[in-house]
C-alpha cells in the first residue's frame, strides 16, 4: 500500500509539472479537430470526439475525413496524440522506477533475485 500511495503522489506531481505541455498538446488536438470538422461539415462535438479518437489511435472509423487536407491534419493529430501519450507513459515509468527504488520491499526483491543467479 505504501508503494501505491508513493507512486500516486509522485505521478500526480509529475503530471502537475508536465501540465503546461500536456495542455498545449490537448489544445492542438482540439483546434486541429475543429478545423477538420469545419472542412468536413461535422458538428462541433463530432469533431471533438473524432479528434480524440484519432489522437489516441483508437480510430473507430465511424467518422472519416474525405478531403486530402483533412487527412493530412488527421496525421498531425495522431502524431500529437502519440507524443502526448509518450510523455504520460514516460512520467509513469519514471515514477514507478523512483517508487521502487524508494521502497523497502524493493531491496528484498533485489536480494531474492541475486540469490537466484
Amino acid at each position: 500500500m505504501e508503494f501505491t500511495i508513493r507512486f500516486l503522489q509522485l505521478f500526480s506531481a509529475g503530471l502537475y509539472l508536465a501540465a503546461p505541455i500536456l495542455l498545449f498538446f490537448v489544445c492542438v488536438i482540439v483546434a486541429l479537430g475543429q478545423v477538420v470538422g469545419r472542412l468536413e461539415k461535422w458538428k462541433a462535438f463530432d469533431a471533438f470526439y473524432w479528434s480524440f479518437i484519432t489522437a489516441t489511435t483508437v480510430g473507430y472509423g465511424d467518422l472519416r475525413p474525405t478531403r486530402k487536407i483533412s487527412r493530412c491534419l488527421s496525421l498531425l493529430i495522431a502524431l500529437t496524440g502519440l507524443v502526448f501519450t509518450g510523455i504520460v507513459i514516460a512520467i509513469a515509468l519514471e515514477t514507478a522506477s523512483l517508487s521502487f527504488s524508494l521502497s523497502d520491499s524493493f531491496d528484498t526483491v533485489k536480494e531474492q533475485l541475486r540469490h537466484l543467479r
